[in-house]
């Protein structure tokens, strides 16, 4: 590989960039825990990994994924601050549900709108 190849982001590396955030949004709700909290955790280097990656669409979708998921975050955290003690247990399933419905179908979109935009290769300025 030359120096000039490797200055070059593809357009199928931008492209995978863009969904990752996504794909951790899925997989964390759908295994919700400890995924869930390990993911807050994880979600915060990918995104600063992602959001300011040489193509400007990998930023923006990382964005608007960080922005699901971290509403999510902050829902549940009000929300289980404020329960009362049995509350997790008696209606756990309910709010796993809950995420579930919210989360996914945003996530899913999002991916199909990320297949559905035609990438180009970016070159990296030195």
């Amino acid at each position: 590989m030359t120096s000039q190849e490797s200055n070059i982001v593809t357009a199928a590396q931008s492209k995978r960039s863009a969904k990752t955030f996504n794909y951790g949004n899925i997989v964390s709700v759908l295994i919700p825990f400890p995924l869930f909290i390990f993911w807050f955790g994880a979600s915060m280097f990918v995104y600063a990994m992602y959001r300011h990656h040489p193509n400007l669409r990998v930023g923006y979708y990382t964005q608007m994924a960080a922005y699901n998921y971290y509403a999510l975050a902050g829902f549940l955290s009000v929300v289980l601050l404020f329960a009362p003690g049995d509350f997790f247990f008696v209606y756990g399933w309910v709010l796993w549900l809950g995420c579930a419905i919210f989360l996914i179908p945003l996530s899913i979109r999002e991916i199909i709108k990320i297949n559905n935009e035609e990438w180009h290769d970016v070159k990296i300025k030195e």
